[in-house]
């Protein structure tokens, strides 16, 4: 009896494992990142590298499953929003690691599930649960011990700023994602919204950034690039489709809260940022207000 009950759970423990790999794939931003910032790339130059490499592995995805690449003009406009928004958010995140340290910017960035329900409430009438209220005063007390930190320490006001655009671009790009809904599968979307992210992230390294993206010169920047290509990005965008198909959105929405954890421990034991008890405090009210509102969805 007790090995048919354990055969007859494998599949939902499969998904439960794919969820949690998903979040703790996506929370390697910053390794990567901070490596490369280390090695004086500027942000445009890490998340076009990044891109780069998930498209072309996206692209041998979409090959190997015989999809078409065939997109019409309506999907087509959609997909450059998607790309537009999808370069903001990118760019904002990644710049954030300048101003404070990753794991602080992962955990800020969480919020985004939050900021969804604002918009929802406030331009698609979508009644705003007691829940979804508590959730809010309870993460806002989580940024407020975040901000004002140990001993009188605050957080630039740069980063701050720079995470807040970060998780609202990536909220509008949810609900959009939500509105339009396009007939296609998650791969190919992504793909074509890598695309035109790459485009813009161009646009803006050429005119307002550091110029065209360098060639790496050293062999441990490309093996960077590549692993923020495939990791947070390939790798986890797979396993959290495959993730949905077996638990559904709400269990793999709360595992996304191993993605800021992943990127404080990083932080910590690889970077050597500070955490204190008032910083794990507002981690952990963060984390929880939003685990509430997927567990009441």
């Amino acid at each position: 009896m007790f090995l048919s009950s354990f055969v007859s759970r494998l599949p939902s423990l499969k998904g439960f494992a794919l969820a949690a790999a998903s979040a703790i794939c996506y929370g390697t931003n910053p390794l990567g990142a901070l490596h490369l910032y280390a090695q004086n790339y500027s942000p445009e130059t890490v998340l076009f590298y990044r891109f780069f490499t998930a498209a072309i592995l996206l692209f041998a995805v979409i090959l190997a499953k015989g999809s078409y690449f065939k997109i019409s003009f309506r999907e087509f406009r959609a997909l450059v929003a998607f790309g537009f928004l999808f370069a903001v958010s990118s760019l904002t995140y990644y710049a954030s690691f300048k101003y404070m340290d990753a794991g602080l910017a992962s955990t800020l960035l969480f919020l985004y599930p939050l900021e969804v329900a604002v918009i929802m409430s406030l331009f698609f009438k979508e009644k705003m649960k007691k829940s979804v209220i508590a959730s809010i005063a309870v993460s806002m007390v989580g940024v407020s011990l975040l901000y004002n930190g140990d001993s009188g320490f605050s957080v630039s006001s740069i980063g701050w700023l720079l995470v807040f655009i970060s998780s609202f671009t990536y909220a509008i790009y949810i609900v959009m994602a939500n509105r339009v809904n396009l007939q296609m599968g998650s791969v190919k979307m992504t793909f074509y919204a890598i695309c035109f992210c790459l485009c813009f992230l161009l646009l803006y390294s050429v005119t307002l950034g550091s110029g065209f993206p360098p060639v790496f010169t050293q062999a441990s920047s490309w093996g960077w690039g590549f692993m923020l290509g495939l990791v947070p990005t390939v790798l986890s965008l797979i396993f959290m489709v495959k993730a949905v198909k077996i638990i559904g959105s709400t269990p793999t929405a709360i595992f996304g809260a191993l993605e800021p954890v992943t990127a404080v421990a990083i932080g910590v034991t690889v970077f050597g940022e500070t955490l204190t008890t008032r910083l794990v405090a507002g981690i952990i009210l963060i984390l929880g207000s939003v685990v509430l509102i997927a567990v009441k969805k």
